[in-house]
């Protein structure tokens, strides 16, 4: 009995028709890209010192000396959060007294910055920080708003494939994109940070959802072969290009609400979609509605030029068609064994310390030296290699080796990061892109890895408990991130260690290449310490049934 795909095997694999579909829904993806980095730029900390009021009546040497000195990336500026007391400093400028010369300003007394601050304008007019003074005591507000969003982009990945299962791909679609755009144009009224964040977590939930369905569609409307550059290069790349378009909106748009509004416009760009792209015809099968997943596919073969056959889904067929019940699988079942459960926590393990390397260095690329827009744009930039990298990589080579090559190669460059001197900012920013290329490989190979490795009943749960795995790494990333306002080494240490960590314990995982894919959880592969002198059923079956196959969620 044929299946789908061999039903529809007449319309080609890359005609008009999945041109059209691969590019309009890669192009959906671009918001995501730039909506899922925005706030390296929103919540952006611009140079600050305490405000002094004109009341404080300061001749010029003590407005200029009525903070602490700090060093600062070799800078002497003033402290950020504290400054002489107010009520002492003004006595002696009312007696003429001069700063340093007729008073010892380390025998000061201190005080916070009661007047709260002065920021400085020459990069950013305005963010959330300076709106709201998150600064000094409430300095943990910044970080907490980034991982809120991951909170909502982890609470998306629960609903999104169920809403689609449910109401259809096409509809949650762009019920996503309508959430993503939406909220985020209700964020430009944000009256206070608790506001701003509660809707960003909102954006993040239909960010992921958008992004999650768009991929879903993809998949089942395209055929095997474009099925596989789809899931590797067109999402992500596609991805990587809005998130290049970022900086570029940040550059020419310096204050925050102004730049969230533009950064809503493309979302409304995209609603003409609505009437090109199509419900996925696979779902529609399963939903019992027949005559609506014929008509996309006869209007998918006339746009093809191709003639459509008179019985498109023969009705002895029709019942086959339906997907087949599956047998009922639980979370446990990823622990069932001292093997399986070994594969199960390296895989979560995997999955949430390369997360925490990508968005820490996605995040952190604005606080670099130098130019923060170019930065980020580099930082967005060096993924478009990176997938593609990793794309060819994985038709050739074993899966367990390359992603360690690179998880190695990210997190050794990083640690070499503290080795460099500081006039050489030049060489950190390239060491920094040189290890976001490594991860950002890895990272992408981390679906396909993970979909060979476990059998047919539980792959589908797999893929999602480890994907929320990274989610969780994405929630912790800003904290990382936040260290280097103490230390500007230290976050590259802790990532590049990590990083390392889980690239060697990846050689301990079974190899997948060339291997057929498990259909039970008897048939997976040992760990390397697990492995005893007999072969094992797959091992047998490699040189008779070699096969790869990419599957993508």
């Amino acid at each position: 009995m044929r299946d789908y795909d061999e039903v529809t095997t007449f319309l080609g694999q890359w005609g008009p028709f999945q041109r059209l579909i691969f590019f309009l829904l890669s192009a959906s993806i671009i918001p995501n890209g730039f909506n899922g980095m925005s706030i390296v730029f929103l919540a952006a900390t611009p140079e600050h010192h305490c405000r002094v009021p004109d009341s404080a009546n300061l001749s010029s040497a003590w407005r200029n000396h009525s903070a602490p000195r700090s060093l600062q990336d070799g800078r002497e500026v003033p402290h950020s959060c504290r400054r002489y007391r107010l009520a002492a400093i003004s006595n002696f400028s009312a007696l003429g007294l001069e700063p340093g010369r007729d008073v010892d300003l380390q025998q000061l007394e201190q005080e916070g910055c009661l007047d709260g601050w002065e920021f400085s304008r020459d990069i950013y007019l305005s963010t959330i920080v300076t709106e709201w003074s998150l600064v000094c005591q409430d300095n943990w507000k910044t970080p907490l708003t980034t991982s809120l969003f991951f909170v909502g982009v982890l609470l998306g990945s629960f609903v999104s494939g169920q809403l689609s299962d449910r109401f259809g791909r096409k509809k949650i679609l762009f019920a996503t994109m309508a959430v993503q755009t939406g909220f985020s144009f209700l964020q430009i009224f944000s009256t206070s940070w608790e506001m701003f964040t509660v809707l960003f977590v909102i954006v993040g939930m239909g960010q992921i959802s958008n992004y999650v369905v768009a991929f879903i569609l993809g998949t089942e409307i395209l055929g095997k072969s474009v099925r596989i550059i789809f899931s590797t290069l067109g999402v992500c790349t596609f991805f990587a290009v809005g998130y290049m378009l970022l900086p570029l909106f940040a550059y020419f748009i310096r204050d925050w609400r102004m730049l969230l509004l533009a950064l809503t416009v493309p979302g409304v760009l995209c609603v003409p979609l609505w009437w090109f792209i199509p419900e996925s015809p696979r779902w529609l099968i399963s939903q019992r509605r027949f005559q609506e997943a014929e008509a996309i596919i006869q209007k998918a073969a006339k746009m093809n030029n191709i003639p459509v056959p008179e019985v498109i889904f023969d009705p002895l067929e029709l019942q086959e068609l339906k997907p087949l019940k599956q047998q009922k699988v639980f979370i446990l079942d990823l622990f069932k064994t001292g093997n399986i459960a070994t594969i199960t926590i390296m895989s979560l393990m995997l999955w949430m310390l390369t997360s925490v390397g990508y968005f820490g260095l996605s995040l952190n690329s604005p606080n670099l030296h130098g130019d923060a827009y170019l930065n980020c744009f580099l930082s967005a930039l060096i993924e478009i290699p990176a997938y593609f990298t990793a794309w060819l990589l994985l038709r050739i080579l074993p899966r367990r080796y390359i992603i360690a090559g690179v998880l190695v190669l990210g997190g050794g460059v990083l640690l070499l990061i503290q080795l460099v001197p500081e006039d050489y900012n030049f060489l950190s920013i390239g060491l920094v892109m040189l290890g976001k290329f490594g991860i950002t490989s890895a990272f992408s190979m981390l679906y396909v890895f993970t979909a060979e490795l476990y059998p047919t009943e539980v792959r589908n749960m797999a893929v999602g408990i480890t994907s929320m795995a990274s989610r969780v790494g994405s929630i912790i990333a800003p904290y990382f991130v936040y260290l280097g306002e103490h230390n500007r080494i230290l976050p590259y240490i802790l990532m590049g260690s990590l990083t390392v960590l889980i690239g060697i314990i990846t050689l301990f995982f079974p190899e997948s290449f060339g291997m057929p894919l498990p259909e039970t959880l008897e048939q997976m592969q040992r760990v390397k310490w697990f492995r005893t002198g007999k072969k094992t059923r797959d091992s047998i079956n490699k040189d008779e049934n070699p096969k790869v196959l990419i599957t993508s969620f």
